[in-house]
């Protein structure tokens, strides 16, 4: 009897053992897969009314495309050259590497409209010190930092709504500002037509444009003048 006990827990053992091994594979395998593997798939739009994309009339880099499609178009071939999430230091400012931050989805998406914001901040931050309130200037880095760029933004673009539910005043191409945080408002929208946000939030996001405006809180809302 004692020895049917010990084969019989044994053999639980061996199948606990089993089922263990086969949890911290799959775990291990999910790990592997997920990180770093941010999705450039694009969510479908779910929202039936149509809202006219608004162009504000101006063309920096004299392409034909309005500066507010230019600069949705901008955000979204660079996430589709899928960079995996590290902030680092760039001498020539611009990522070049593969990797990249939240602010680099919008400077990146800017530059496709003609706009460099690398030069561009740091004539602001030159222009008013006492605003950036910056120990040591440093144009590579400034214009990546999520504080100097709504500082940017408050400066010389239009301050609009931070409503979420005035759906007509959000618009492709449109920056929006979260705590130290900041992305692109996409061209499609949710069931309740709220847009979706073109960001880059870190190693385990799941995909570059989601439905996250109703998640975070709305710190600044801007559009290029």
């Amino acid at each position: 009897m004692d020895l049917f006990l010990i084969l019989l827990y044994k053999g639980d053992y061996m199948k606990i053992k089993r089922f263990i091994i086969t949890i911290v594979i799959l775990i291990a395998c999910s790990i592997i897969f997920c990180y770093q593997n941010t999705s450039n798939y694009r969510l479908a739009n779910l929202y039936d009314v149509n809202i006219e994309i608004v162009k504000i009339g101006n063309d920096e880099d004299n392409d034909g495309i309005d500066d507010q499609l230019d600069i949705l178009q901008g955000a979204i071939d660079y996430i589709n050259t899928n960079p995996k999430y590290k902030s680092k230091y760039y001498q020539n400012g611009y990522t070049d590497d593969g990797y990249g931050t939240c602010t680099d989805v919008v400077a990146y998406a800017f530059k496709n409209a003609g706009y460099d914001l690398r030069e561009l901040v740091d004539e602001d931050i030159h222009k008013y010190p006492d605003d950036y309130d910056i120990v040591i200037i440093d144009k590579n880095i400034d214009f990546r930092r999520v504080k100097n760029l709504e500082i940017f933004f408050k400066h010389n673009a239009l301050s609009l709504t931070t409503d979420i539910a005035d759906i007509t005043s959000w618009q492709a191409g449109d920056v929006v500002i979260f705590d130290n945080h900041i992305g692109i408002v996409s061209d499609r929208r949710n069931r309740k037509g709220i847009p979706y946000i073109i960001h880059h939030s870190g190693p385990w996001q799941r995909s570059y444009e989601e439905d996250v405006l109703e998640k975070y809180k709305v710190i600044g809302h801007y559009r290029i003048k």
